[in-house]
């Protein structure tokens, strides 16, 4: 068996499976777990469901961050770059900045 390549997984999708577009999450974690839940926003909606919620280990969180950033590289140099609004300290604000959490004022 050669241990330089792992061997190849075969990935099922389901006939039935459900496209989930989502626009807007909301990431949390705990010592063990990261949380996501992805979410559908709406212009002039104050109100975000749930459409789906990702709960992974730390660890591999940080494997599907690099994977995104691998990917989006490509992305980029396939289609260009991809522009951000504002800087990095309100890149959420920029988003969501209508979305309050639910008591605020």
């Amino acid at each position: 068996m050669d241990k330089s390549k792992p061997p190849a997984l075969s990935v099922e999708l389901p006939a039935d499976l459900e496209p989930v577009y989502t626009n807007f999450a909301l990431i949390s974690h705990s010592p063990s777990e990261m949380i996501f839940d992805l979410s559908q926003m709406l212009p002039n909606n104050p109100k975000v469901r749930v459409k789906a919620r990702v709960i992974m280990t730390p660890l591999n969180a940080k494997l599907l961050l690099r994977a995104l950033q691998e990917n989006l590289t490509k992305y980029e140099a396939a289609f260009g770059v991809i522009a951000l609004p504002g800087d990095a300290g309100t890149l959420a604000r920029e988003f969501f900045g209508g979305l309050r959490p639910p008591g605020a004022e």
